[in-house]
């Protein structure tokens, strides 16, 4: 698999929307946060005009005609290439087809989880369910909103994701609970018994 020319997830989905029409970045950067697109893919004003003109730069976009807004600055459009759309094609196939590793916070978290006392782990899981919870009724209200107004299920299909991921989430994480709590486990007594031998030489 030869790396990319680019390798933004910004530049991947300004290519996915230039197939719909040219457009200059402002209205790129419209378009990505009407179908809040900004929750997958972190951007701003400059790093979108960046993406813009390093996919310009290696002919994977193309500058075409100016506009003008009333008295706003002219804005350059931009479409997509041939070499685009292949490219397009070819990425989003490999993200759909191939896992690949990630580093999530969570995960960093668990792996050194040990650090903090059992009792205290247990505290702050307990509330991080009640975030998952709120933001999980939080994202189902949205879907239902959405698809009232009449928008297809599928441009929600990011959103059941991250349900599904919530919902996951929240199950190991009660689950996780659970074991620490149950006495029959022994975790939480040896759990407990290092941090009741460290020396306050052993916490700095």
């Amino acid at each position: 698999m030869s790396p990319r020319r680019i390798n933004n997830l910004l530049a991947l989905a300004v290519l996915s929307y230039l197939t719909m029409r040219p457009m200059h970045p402002y209205e790129l950067g419209r378009t990505l946060r009407d179908h809040r697109d900004d929750r997958s893919i972190k951007f701003n004003h400059g790093s979108l005009y960046m993406v813009v003109k390093k996919l310009a730069d290696v002919g994977l976009i193309e500058a075409g005609e100016s506009s003008r807004d009333g008295q706003r600055p002219e804005r350059t459009v931009y479409s997509i290439t041939d070499a685009g759309r292949e490219e397009l094609h070819s990425w989003l196939s490999e993200l759909l087809e191939q896992p690949q590793h990630e580093y999530p916070k969570f995960v960093a978290a668990l792996s050194i989880i040990a650090a903090l006392p059992p009792d205290e782990v247990v505290g702050l899981l307990t509330r991080r369910i009640e975030h998952l919870t709120a933001e999980l009724n939080r994202l189902r209200r949205e879907i239902d909103e959405v698809i009232d107004q009449g928008v297809h299920p599928l441009f929600q299909i990011e959103e059941e994701y991250r349900i599904s991921m919530l919902d996951a989430e929240i199950t190991f994480v009660r689950d996780f609970i659970a074991r620490i709590t149950d006495p029959s486990t022994g975790i939480r007594a040896m759990w407990q018994s290092y941090h009741s031998h460290q020396s306050p030489e052993d916490t700095q």
